[in-house]
C-alpha cells in the first residue's frame, strides 16, 4: 500500500447507521462508498459469496500475492511469513470460512466478511470479541499499485497472518475494548494514531535488524522497501504517548515509523488504562509526522 485512507473504523465516528452512510457516501475526493451494503446484518456482516469471484479476480489476487511474496523475505517479521505460508492462499482469493477455522483453533479469532468500510463502534465491537472484519471486494487491475480504501487483499494478506500470533491477537482484542471506551472519552483520534503506527505501519526489532509487522506496509509494493531503507523517514523507539501525539500522512509514505522491541512490549505498554493519558495529551499540541524531538534517537538503518 503506497498510501490510503485508514480503515473507516478510524475515520468515521458516527454510531448511527444513517449518519455513517451520509458521512461516507460521498467522500472528500468525490468518489462514492464502495461495496454492496444492501445485505448487511446488524454487525455489517455479509456472505462472502466466494463463487461470485471471477477468474480474472483470482488471477489479479495471484499477481498481488506473487509480488508481495517476493518482497517480504528479509523485510517482514518471521511470524508473519510463517503464518502466511501456513495459510496457503497464493492460488486465489481465499475462502474466509476455511481460514477462519484455522485461525479459531490457533488463537480464538474468527474472520467476518464485510462489504467495505464500517462505522467505528461496529469495527471495535468486532475486535473486542475477537472477530476481524475482512472486506469482500477486490481492487480493479488499474489499482494494482495504489488502492484508496482497504480491499480484500489488504485486509487478508496484510492483517490475518499476524492474528495467528497469540500475543498480537490479545493486543488487538484489547485495542478494540479500549477503543470502545475511548469513544466515550473523546480519545478516539489519539487511539487512531496508535492503530495507524502499529497495526498498519509498525516496525519491529529482530536479531537481523528492523522488520515489518504493519499491514499497510506488508501489502504495499513500494513502502515495504522504503520503510527499511530510506533516510527520508524517521524510525523512532516505540513510546505510547509519543505515538498518540503524532499526526500521520494518508497520501504518501510515512515520514515516521515507530519500532517495538517485540510483541510483548506492544501488549504490555498498551495495557494500562489510557484515561489519564487522554487528558494529558489533550493539553498538548499534536506533533507533525516528521518531528524529531530534542533527545530522541532516530534509529540507524542496517
Amino acid at each position: 500500500m503506497n498510501a490510503k485512507v485508514m480503515e473507516a473504523s478510524l475515520t468515521t465516528t458516527d454510531s448511527n447507521t444513517d449518519d455513517f452512510f451520509a458521512a461516507v457516501a460521498e467522500k472528500s475526493d468525490g468518489t462514492v462508498l464502495r461495496g454492496d451494503y444492501s445485505k448487511i446484518d446488524a454487525r455489517y456482516v455479509v456472505k462472502q459469496d466466494w463463487d461470485a469471484y471471477t477468474p480474472e479476480q483470482h488471477a489479479l489476487w495471484r499477481r498481488l500475492y506473487q509480488r508481495q511474496a517476493k518482497l517480504i523475505p528479509g523485510r517482514a517479521c518471521d511470524v508473519f511469513i510463517e503464518s502466511l505460508e501456513a495459510l496457503n492462499i497464493g492460488d486465489g482469493i481465499p475462502r474466509f470460512e476455511e481460514s477462519s477455522a484455522l485461525l479459531s483453533k490457533a488463537t480464538g479469532w474468527t474472520l467476518v466478511a464485510v462489504p467495505g468500510l464500517v462505522p467505528d463502534h461496529i469495527f471495535f465491537e468486532h475486535l473486542a470479541n475477537r472477530r476481524f472484519p475482512v472486506t469482500v471486494w477486490l481492487r480493479d487491475p488499474e489499482e494494482f499499485d495504489y488502492i484508496v480504501e482497504p480491499d480484500v487483499f489488504h485486509d487478508f494478506f496484510g492483517h490475518v497472518p499476524l492474528l495467528f500470533n497469540p500475543i498480537f491477537a490479545d493486543h488487538l482484542q484489547d485495542y478494540g475494548k479500549g477503543a470502545l471506551k475511548a469513544m466515550k472519552l473523546d480519545g478516539l483520534s489519539m487511539l487512531a494514531r496508535l492503530y495507524w503506527y502499529t497495526v498498519e505501519f509498525g516496525l519491529i526489532q529482530s536479531p537481523e535488524g528492523l522488520r515489518v509487522y504493519g499491514a499497510g506496509i506488508l501489502s504495499s509494493g513500494g513502502e515495504i522497501e522504503h520503510c527499511l531503507t530510506s533516510p527520508a523517514s524517521l524510525r523512532l523507539p516505540f513510546d505510547v504517548e509519543r505515538v498518540m501525539r503524532t499526526l500521520y500522512k494518508i497520501d504518501s509514505y510515512q515520514e515516521t515509523y515507530f519500532v517495538i522491541n517485540d510483541f510483548e512490549q506492544l501488549f504490555n505498554d498498551t495495557a494500562p488504562d489510557f484515561t489519564p493519558m487522554y487528558e494529558r495529551l489533550k493539553a498538548l499540541e499534536p506533533l507533525a509526522a516528521n518531528t524529531l524531538l530534542p533527545g530522541e534517537t532516530n534509529l540507524p538503518l542496517k
